[in-house]
C-alpha cells in the first residue's frame, strides 16, 4: 500500500474488503474467484460489479452475506461520492468537474437523459436541468427546449450532456448533428455552448475535446 491504492490489482482492493479468505483460499484468491465468476459469458467483471446484488455474489463459494454486504457498501460508497454534485457557484471550467456535476442524473441509468448545466458569464453554476428522457437506446431533444430553459433560469453560456445507458461513450451521427444545431443556434441567440458531454457509467467524453465542430462553429467564448 505504500504506492497508494491505484497500485493495487481490483483482486487485492476486493481482497481488503473481504478482510480474510476461506479454507485454503485467500483473501486475494477469493478477489480472483469474484471476478472469474462474474466475467462468465464474456462479460467485464467490473461492469457487473456495478449492477451485482446480494444473491448473485452469495452464490460463489466462500462469500456470505457479510462478505457481500461489505463489497456492495464500497459500490454504493464510490457511486456516492463520484455522484456528488457541486454547489451552486461552483466555476465549471473542464469536462471533468461537468460531468460530475452530471453524473447524478445521467451515469447508470437505464434511459438516455438529455441534461443542461446552466451557467453565468463566468462559467458558475447556475443550475442543472434534465430535458428530456428517451428510452434505453434513444432521447429526443429538440434545440428548441434546451435554449428555452436556458432563457429561463437567465444563463448567460450551457453545457449540454446526454448519456449512453449502453456505457459506451462513443458519439453517433446524431450527436454530432444536434450538436452542429445547438452551435449554430447559440450564435443567433448569443448564449455559447461550451461543450456537449457523453457519460456512460462512470466514464464521459467531450465532443469539444475530440472534434472539429467548435471551429467549424466558433462561440466567441
Amino acid at each position: 500500500m505504500a504506492q497508494g491504492a491505484k497500485s493495487l490489482s481490483t483482486a487485492e482492493l476486493l481482497a481488503i474488503l473481504l478482510s480474510t479468505g476461506t479454507g485454503n483460499v485467500s483473501a486475494v484468491g477469493l478477489g480472483q474467484l469474484i471476478l472469474q465468476e462474474l466475467s462468465q459469458h464474456q462479460r467485464d467483471p467490473l461492469s457487473v460489479l456495478r449492477s451485482v446484488n446480494i444473491r448473485e455474489l452469495t452464490k460463489i463459494s466462500g462469500i456470505g452475506t457479510a462478505k457481500a454486504t461489505s463489497i456492495l457498501a464500497a459500490i454504493e460508497l464510490g457511486k456516492r461520492v463520484y455522484q456528488s454534485a457541486p454547489p451552486e457557484k461552483t466555476i465549471i471550467d473542464d469536462p471533468n468537474v461537468a460531468a460530475a456535476a452530471l453524473s447524478s442524473e445521467l451515469m447508470w441509468q437505464a434511459q438516455e437523459r438529455f441534461a443542461v448545466l446552466m451557467l453565468d458569464v463566468k462559467n458558475r453554476l447556475i443550475g442543472t436541468q434534465v430535458i428530456t428522457i428517451g428510452t434505453a437506446t434513444e432521447t429526443l431533444a429538440h434545440p428548441r427546449e434546451i435554449f428555452r430553459e436556458i432563457l429561463r433560469v437567465g444563463a448567460t453560456r450551457a453545457i449540454v450532456a446526454h448519456n449512453h445507458p449502453s456505457g459506451t461513450v462513443e458519439p453517433s451521427q446524431e450527436d454530432i448533428n444536434l450538436t452542429r444545431q445547438l452551435l449554430e443556434g447559440s450564435r443567433f441567440l448569443g448564449l455559447p455552448i461550451l461543450d456537449h458531454l457523453i457519460l456512460g457509467n462512470g466514464n464521459h467524453l467531450s465532443l469539444r475535446q475530440t472534434t472539429s465542430l467548435w471551429n467549424d462553429v466558433p462561440q466567441g467564448v
